[in-house]
């Protein structure tokens, strides 16, 4: 797990409300190139939701998730992915370079 994220405390404001509005039982991790600082002011945010249990999340609340994302007004493009129907191969990578947006008792291995 890293320990930064290129990311404006504003924008992560808003991220935060919004899966608590959205998605209340689900813990939040950041991956990719906001974590591994090879990003820009316009790269997308990769986001992995992890449902209790690590169970999939149903779609129809990611799709609310994802609509009020881009309904906001965060300026760049947030890709947020359930954990659960990810392909395991990306288990590992994302495990080894992540950090944690929003943490809960319930989703951990």
């Amino acid at each position: 797990m890293t320990d930064s994220l290129h990311l404006r405390d504003r924008h992560r404001a808003i991220i935060e409300a919004l899966v608590r509005e959205h998605l209340p039982d689900v813990e939040v991790w950041a991956y990719g190139s906001r974590v591994n600082g090879r990003s820009h002011e316009g790269s997308d945010l990769d986001l992995i939701l992890r449902g209790p249990g690590l169970r999939k999340i149903p779609r129809d609340r990611i799709a609310d998730f994802a609509d009020a994302l881009r309904e906001s007004t965060i300026p760049f493009l947030v890709e947020a992915r359930d954990w659960a129907r990810v392909p395991e191969r990306f288990h590992r990578q994302i495990e080894r370079e992540h950090i944690v947006i929003i943490a809960t008792g319930d989703s951990s291995e």
